[in-house]
């Protein structure tokens, strides 16, 4: 039975978006499959890992039989990108069967009944909806996701808390060593307090699905679920249960040393210093003294690595550690010049932020070297 004739790209883009989340190992084996349902010239792609669930639609040029079926998403995926570009591709069904034909070339997967893919049920109860463009909520999970823990023990840890309250929408992360924080305003149909720990899974493919446009973003706050609309994409998930730390109580509100450095510069440094760290530790030795900045690291092999940096530094001279990669990572996910570092003393943590974004700051505890 003739059921979809498309172009390789009218296939591979919603089956590209989906397959994502699409666990390959799984208890279950349909939930390796992709849910493939064809209503007139709708052709419309679903996957789910029971977490999380993506869906996305696309129109065909031609019509056919309507069809509702599961298969291999990876094998598809590998299948259609291997095909000739210029070559039409056709699927047709026949009993548990896929065939896929496109030239000479013939495929035959293996199909499961659309109605044994267990689906996450809709919670229909939103308590709060906000929406920004696609390109500011990119951005933004940008500046923090890379401070989310992974497979933490406390697993509330393992995912970004977002809040909304009052027109503002703040995004969080921490993994107990460092945090990232930033706020915007937003258009909230709730000014009263909502919150969500969205998966770090969740966070991760909603970074790689959101396109660098000016089109909006809906996102969908329920009791136990969180839910992003964009473009042609519906993308649910559940929400981590837990209590998320205070992060107002982390925020250092004393750290008096406070001084600005070329960011480039900073992250250059850092990366040499980093070549001969610690393989396991990677720790680090900033120094500051008049005006200057020394960086050092060694490892197990007595090896050592020194930079120095020209700073305006009016202050004590202060000695303290950090893990280098903590560092790295908010220099490379940040654009701005220059950033800015407060600190207090060497037992303290540091703050670090953009001159001019008040919106954004970075915290990173000390280490001892």
């Amino acid at each position: 039975m003739a059921l979809i004739e498309a172009g390789k790209d009218n296939l591979i883009k919603p089956l590209s978006t989906v397959t994502g989340i699409v666990e390959k190992r799984h208890t279950m084996p349909i939930l390796s499959n992709v849910l493939i349902e064809k209503q007139g010239s709708s052709l419309r792609m679903l996957g789910t890992d029971l977490e999380i669930q993506i869906q996305t639609s696309e129109t065909l040029e031609t019509t056919g039989d309507d069809v509702r079926f599961t298969t291999s998403a990876k094998k598809l995926l590998d299948i259609l990108r291997a095909l000739p570009d210029n070559q039409p591709i056709r699927l047709e069904t026949d009993s548990n069967k896929l065939l896929i034909r496109s030239g000479k070339s013939r495929f035959n997967l293996h199909t499961l009944p659309a109605e044994d893919l267990p689906l996450v049920q809709l919670n229909t109860q939103v308590l709060n909806r906000i929406t920004l463009q696609q390109r500011e909520l990119r951005a933004l999970l940008q500046k923090v996701q890379y401070a989310m823990a992974n497979q933490d023990i406390r697993y509330y840890l393992n995912g970004l808390y977002l809040v909304s309250e009052s027109g503002m929408l703040k995004l969080v992360a921490t993994d107990g060593h460092r945090l990232a924080y930033i706020e915007t305003s937003s258009n909230s149909s709730n000014q009263q307090r909502c919150e969500a720990i969205i998966p770090r899974k969740t966070v991760l493919e909603l970074g790689k699905q959101l396109a660098d446009s000016e089109e909006p973003v809906h996102i969908d706050i329920c009791s136990n679920q969180i839910r992003f609309q964009f473009g042609s994409i519906d993308l649910v998930s559940k929400v981590i249960e837990g209590k998320f730390p205070d992060y107002n109580r982390v925020l250092p509100a004393h750290n008096n040393k406070i001084f600005s450095i070329n960011r480039v510069l900073l992250l250059q440094a850092l990366q040499r210093v980093a070549i001969l760290s610690n393989e396991k530790f990677r720790g680090v030795r900033v120094m500051l003294s008049d005006h200057l900045l020394r960086i050092q690291s060694a490892n197990s092999e007595q090896e050592e690595a020194q930079e120095e940096l020209d700073i305006q530094y009016p202050y004590d001279a202060l000695d303290i550690g950090f893990n280098i990669n903590y560092l790295l990572d908010v220099l490379n996910h940040s654009s701005c010049d220059d950033i800015q570092l407060a600190l207090g003393d060497s037992n303290g943590s540091a703050l670090v932020s953009e001159p001019g974004n008040a919106s954004f700051r970075y915290v990173v505890m000390p280490m001892r070297i």
